[in-house]
């Protein structure tokens, strides 16, 4: 990860900063899932239902998916701002899910610069476009704007 000053950061704006390994979504991991949060659609969790839809199985939720954001990202090797004391989730301007997800495959995040702005004194607002490819598919799982305060 390299270690970069703000206006570094600033300057690549607009351009892909990192790309995450990739992570199976088993469906114990979806499973996992509709415990914590209580959703439990059989398109989720019941295989044998599943497969009668036009999924031809079960497919992870689009929250969990949205989810894996924060650990897609620590393997994603991104550059870091020098100085940083912490880092806040402070939201997100849109969420698209554009393709199910089914269980037993991988994917990874592919991660680009939005914007990069200090501010105040001390405090800058990262805006990342992330964009969660599923392998051998035709489209991403979902394409989300995160935005994050850094603090340093």
């Amino acid at each position: 990860m390299a270690i970069v000053t703000a206006e570094e950061m600033g300057a690549l704006t607009g351009q892909i900063i990192g790309v995450s390994d990739w992570l199976t979504i088993d469906q114990a991991m979806i499973d996992r899932f509709a415990d914590a949060t209580g959703d439990h659609q059989f398109i989720h969790v019941d295989p044998g239902r599943a497969a009668q839809t036009e999924f031809g199985g079960t497919i992870a939720h689009g929250f969990l998916m949205l989810s894996l954001l924060p650990l897609l990202s620590t393997t994603a090797d991104l550059p870091e701002l020098a100085g940083v004391k912490h880092g806040l989730n402070y939201g997100g301007n849109r969420c698209r899910f554009l393709a199910p997800v089914r269980s037993g495959k991988r994917v990874r995040g592919h991660i680009k610069l939005i914007e990069f702005v200090e501010k105040h004194p001390g405090q800058f607002q990262q805006t990342i476009e992330f964009s969660l490819e599923i392998e051998d598919g035709d489209k991403p799982a979902l394409i989300a704007e995160w935005i994050t305060q850094v603090i340093v």
